[in-house]
């Protein structure tokens, strides 16, 4: 992904410090290490774990904006008492060496889901996982979830992704560049003047399944949404301008989902990286809010579906 020139007069960035702290992790993931992420809930488990996965071009650092204090999700989650686990899809960072082509979507979501049984081998993850993700990582979430290996996911939070394009799909980011880079952004006065200059580090090279695969998705998605089982929220930024988000692509989007719960929401003031411009906080405390909501159903629901629920990540069903 091409980020556009800092600006003239950068600011010097404010570190958020004292609030919970942001390491490094390796996870096993069937012979491919997954790089990622980490912010643990202290003290004390867990009330989940939110997966947090990253679009195409980008790192699993996407989701920790340090251009301003309070627009990262890690240091968000971990302060409101989640463990969030931000991952490098498969194809970036530590498994790029191993799978230098990347993967297609559904080994990705066979990848990601022996990560993510590695993580839950090794960590308390209090009431389950709810995945956060990005337009790219939007599909991998869903996918995943279709897979409905082990436990079920507790919920999706979806930006960036829809089933019907606003653009030609020769114009989508390719083997060939990252597509027109005022797409990914909008606005530039959405962003902190940092954002762009600390942003450098996240850019990563699209695998070339990935950029391969990437037009096939209106017709993919019909198949793996029949066979998503969870609560799913979509997110439009104001200048969302890869997909469509009036009412006909919305009910298109919602029509094959098999979700007992589908939300649609706008984000104002914002562009497509919306975790990375000053609607991030905003966002975050959306999808968290969404979580607390899928929390609260899981709660209350009848006692044969609580068991259900309670079946640990990876147990047979």
């Amino acid at each position: 992904m091409t980020l556009p020139g800092t600006n003239d007069h950068p600011m010097t960035p404010l570190p958020e410090t004292g609030g919970p702290v942001v390491r490094e992790i390796l996870l096993p993931a069937g012979g491919v290490p997954l790089s990622g992420l980490l912010a643990e809930a202290r003290p004390g488990p867990p009330r989940a774990v939110v997966v947090a996965v990253h679009g195409g071009g980008m790192r699993a650092g996407y989701f920790d904006s340090r251009a301003r204090p309070g627009l990262s999700l890690l240091t968000l989650g971990a302060a409101l008492g989640y463990t969030v686990l931000a991952v490098d899809r498969p194809g970036y960072g530590a498994s790029a060496v191993h799978l230098p082509r990347g993967q297609s979507l559904a080994d990705q979501a066979a990848t990601l889901h022996d990560g993510l049984d590695a993580f839950a081998a090794a960590h308390d993850t209090g009431a389950g996982l709810f995945v956060v993700a990005h337009s790219n990582g939007g599909k991998l979430a869903l996918a995943a979830a279709a897979e409905e290996r082990g436990g079920a996911l507790l919920g999706l939070d979806i930006s960036g992704l829809g089933t019907r394009l606003a653009v030609s799909a020769h114009q989508l980011p390719g083997l060939d560049g990252h597509g027109d880079w005022r797409r990914h952004w909008g606005s530039l006065r959405l962003y902190p003047p940092d954002a762009f200059r600390q942003g450098r580090h996240l850019v990563s090279p699209v695998p070339a399944l990935e950029a391969l695969e990437g037009p096939e998705w209106p017709a993919l998605y019909p198949g793996i949404a029949r066979r998503v089982r969870t609560p799913v929220r979509f997110t439009f930024a104001e200048q969302e301008q890869w997909w469509l988000s009036d009412d006909e692509s919305l009910a298109a989007l919602r029509r094959p989902l098999a979700a007992p719960r589908v939300l649609f929401a706008h984000q104002p003031d914002a562009g497509h990286n919306l975790s990375l411009g000053w609607a991030a906080r905003t966002y975050h405390l959306k999808a968290l809010g969404f979580l607390e909501e899928c929390l609260l159903a899981q709660d209350a629901a009848p006692a044969q579906r609580r068991a259900r629920a309670a079946i640990p990540l990876g147990a047979p069903t």
